[in-house]
């Protein structure tokens, strides 16, 4: 899809670390809004809470809050953790509103019960299937040709493995964020049960 291109293509040039998260933020072609506009969304969910089911409450907190926090959210990788941090509260916040949970409850069994992932486990988990979808063919071969699978000088049992080629880079901050670098990375450390699978849901 043109989103999918559009995020390989603005992963190719990552944001600095120094993003901060409560702000807007254009990059490119993408424009992230987040905290200040959710808190609004939540403040009117939670007026009216009571009255609408618990699936009710959940369509509402996806198309306006869930939806926002996983919107190019791949660019966010590397970024420091107290700016995701930010992101996180606002989905511990919309949980919270869901479950009918009070403010200070444990989140993590909430989080369970919703099977909804942490911010910085959904952001992984969109590069894994971005490269997922390039390594079985379903994007275009310039977006494939960012991902070389490694070939040891010598046969060794990682030949057979699945693993990708992990360019050298100078800069952590910039560098190793890129998708040709961040994405072998997590792909490497995927057990190789699910490197080799090529089936989505199996």
């Amino acid at each position: 899809s043109d989103l999918f291109l559009l995020e390989i293509l603005l992963l190719s040039h990552p944001l600095s670390s120094e993003t901060l998260v409560y702000s807007l933020i254009k990059n490119l072609a993408v424009s992230l809004t987040f905290p200040l506009s959710a808190y609004f969304h939540l403040r009117n969910v939670a007026r009216t809470r009571k009255f609408i089911t618990d699936d009710a409450a959940k369509s509402l907190l996806h198309a306006f809050i869930t939806s926002r926090i996983d919107y190019c959210n791949s660019l966010l990788f590397g970024v420091p953790q107290s700016s995701l941090a930010k992101l996180q509260h606002v989905q511990n916040s919309a949980a919270r509103l869901v479950m009918r949970k009070k403010k200070y409850d444990h989140i993590t069994p909430t989080l369970v019960d919703l099977h909804w992932l942490p911010v910085a486990h959904r952001i992984k988990f969109k590069l894994l299937l971005l490269i997922f979808i390039s390594l079985n063919g379903m994007s275009p071969g310039y977006i494939c040709d960012l991902l070389q699978p490694y070939h040891p000088p010598q046969a060794l049992c990682s030949a057979d493995a699945s693993i990708l080629q992990v360019p050298l880079t100078r800069l952590v901050t910039c560098g190793d964020r890129a998708f040709s670098v961040s994405g072998p990375k997590l792909w490497n450390s995927l057990p190789s049960n699910l490197r080799n699978s090529s089936n989505l849901f199996s």
